[in-house]
């Protein structure tokens, strides 16, 4: 990995300073800062990270996120710590949900028996859609 600046100031005016753990480490000449080669890691895309956020704010568990998305729930666990996410509690609506494709979803809003007293939500998910209903608990 190429070093461009340094991470403290942002000076480009930088040398070698010795290895450590078999990595280049380096000294920033304007403030003296001491700084290697930063990892390189695994990533996750964005849109994977808020696609997975959004569906724990609609209530489905981190479980279940994990099972639609392919990302481990100890991620979206770590992201909603991140960022500070706080589920609305309610405890009179529980969400259900079904992946669907764009001809199943065009038939589920022709009949209307599946849209009365329940709340919908469509979400995209690659080339399929997902639809969230909430429909209160019947006693």
């Amino acid at each position: 990995m190429n070093i461009t600046s340094c991470p403290n100031c942002g000076s480009e005016h930088y040398v070698k300073s010795g290895i450590i753990n078999q990595r280049q480490r380096y000294k920033c000449k304007a403030c003296n800062y001491f700084f290697s080669v930063n990892k390189i890691g695994k990533s996750i895309d964005q849109y994977y990270v808020n696609k997975a956020l959004q569906l724990y704010l609609e209530g489905l568990s981190y479980r279940e996120i994990e099972r639609i998305l392919g990302i481990s729930h100890v991620s979206i666990i770590n992201w909603v710590k991140k960022y500070n996410i706080k589920r609305p509690y309610n405890p009179n609506y529980h969400p259900t949900y079904k992946i669907l494709n764009a001809g199943e979803l065009s038939s589920y809003f022709q009949n209307t028996k599946n849209l009365s007293g329940a709340g919908v939500v469509v979400t995209e998910l690659g080339d399929k859609f997902m639809l969230i209903k909430w429909e209160r608990f019947r006693d």
